[in-house]
């Protein structure tokens, strides 16, 4: 078996990081989680689970890699936790499933590319998205987008991720500044920005509780928390750095990208007339895709628009098809050709059923990102700060230049905290998820 491989450069890990974080979940799912769940009101919820659950979860996930310099799951027994493994497991499986429709939705945005150079979709957007969104075509797409990842996971870390990250994340913010200054020439941008921007205190208070479950689910989701990515990515980390200075970086760049496709996306809708909340999972590629049919310029923007979608989708996905490469690589010393084949073929095949069904995606969804998430989250804040708590610590504190107290403050916001929100969050969604299940497939 050959030496692990690292990160050529501090710039390179960073940039992978944020790429693993700003994807589908920053650009598709954030505009319609956030419009679903009461805009504004939302958008506070979510930017404080982001800051107080979701970076200090993603720092034990650094700090397990760091230490251990393995896979997700073999990461535990590398540190003298072996019976702590099944957090492994669980983030394994899921990041498969995650990629598993992830793919599907990626093949989507491949189609919407091509549907915005033909105008394809000028004719219906609502039409169009049920001609890509299921059957022998999707499938078809859903392959070729992991193909595509494939690509780039089979080249390694420094000639496969970091180069992707350093090409790709960079565009990702250029052209997203590029229809953020677009669309704030438009119409409805002042009432978009009000409806995003300006929350009701009273509806704040009122609805925290209920918007909570969402807007945890998205932070976990959109900081790639839970799934054994940062356990992955930081286990190529060769030396000593501040994981509190670059893990704070990769946050604050991925809010702001999250942050950015909102003001993208609301002033669009409300220029249109569409009410924020429209279309569900569908909303950015029927509400928008529509939108787009009658904004000056619309075929370049829709494009420059879905282009950025695929591009953030593929970061993301490198990340995750990462996480099951790396454990199949040091478990089995195979090729990582053959790990990478592998690993999308089985992800190709447990992913179909979300090609030809709609409601199979939710479920998928609902599964992996609102609760096994989650569940990876929350066990790891427990390990972390009950029982792994003084390595923890130690490791942590390498490269630090921050306060001496801050890695106590840290370890006590896992164990009391996090641990408080995610047992909350969990049991709520546990309920939703089994409703959903019986509502889409019984």
């Amino acid at each position: 078996m050959g030496s692990r491989e690292t990160w050529a450069t501090r710039l390179g890990f960073i940039l992978a990081a944020i790429g693993s974080a700003v994807g589908l979940g920053n650009i598709w799912r954030f505009p319609f989680i956030t419009a679903e769940s009461g805009g504004a009101a939302f958008l506070v919820v979510y930017l404080l689970l982001v800051a107080f659950i979701g970076l200090p979860v993603m720092l034990v996930e650094f700090v397990i890699g760091r230490e251990s310099k393995q896979n997700v799951v073999d990461a535990f027994p590398a540190i003298g936790y072996g019976n702590w493994k099944a957090i492994g497991v669980i983030g394994s499986i899921t990041g498969f499933i995650i990629l598993s429709y992830y793919s599907v939705v990626g093949g989507w945005v491949i189609q919407y590319i091509l549907g915005s150079i033909t105008g394809a979709y000028t004719g219906g957007a609502e039409a169009y998205f049920g001609q890509v969104s299921s059957g022998l075509n999707t499938a078809g797409f859903d392959l070729l987008f992991i193909l595509l990842v494939a690509g780039v996971v089979g080249f390694g870390v420094r000639d496969g991720l970091e180069r992707a990250a350093k090409l790709l994340v960079p565009s990702v913010v250029g052209l997203m500044l590029f229809l953020a200054v677009y669309a704030a020439t438009l119409p409805g941008a002042a009432e978009g920005y009000a409806y995003y921007l300006s929350p009701n205190l009273a509806t704040l208070r009122s609805d925290a509780l209920a918007i909570l479950p969402a807007a945890a689910g998205q932070a976990f989701f959109t900081l790639s928390t839970g799934v054994g990515v940062m356990i992955t990515y930081g286990s190529y980390l060769d030396e000593d750095r501040s994981l509190l200075r670059d893990g704070f970086v990769i946050m604050l760049a991925d809010t702001c990208i999250a942050v950015l496709a909102g003001l993208i996306v609301f002033p669009v809708f409300f220029a249109q007339g569409i009410a924020p909340g429209d279309g569900g999972i569908g909303a950015t590629f029927v509400s928008l895709a529509g939108a787009f049919t009658t904004l000056p310029g619309g075929r370049l923007v829709g494009t420059v628009f879905f282009v950025i979608l695929l591009l953030a989708a593929l970061t993301s996905a490198f990340s995750i098809l990462e996480v099951i490469v790396s454990f199949i690589i040091d478990t089995t010393g195979i090729a990582r050709s053959t790990a990478t084949t592998g690993s999308v073929a089985g992800i190709f095949v447990v992913g179909l059923p979300t090609a030809f069904d709609l409601q199979y995606l939710t479920v998928y969804d609902a599964i992996a990102n609102n609760v096994l998430l989650l569940l990876g989250g929350l066990l790891l804040a427990l390990f972390a700060g009950w029982v792994y708590a003084t390595d923890a610590v130690t490791e942590f504190s390498k490269g630090l230049t921050a306060p001496q107290f801050v890695p106590k403050l840290w370890i006590w916001v896992l164990r009391v905290p996090v641990v408080v929100v995610l047992s909350y969050v969990l049991s709520q969604n546990i309920a939703d998820v089994i409703q959903t299940i019986q509502t889409s497939l019984l």
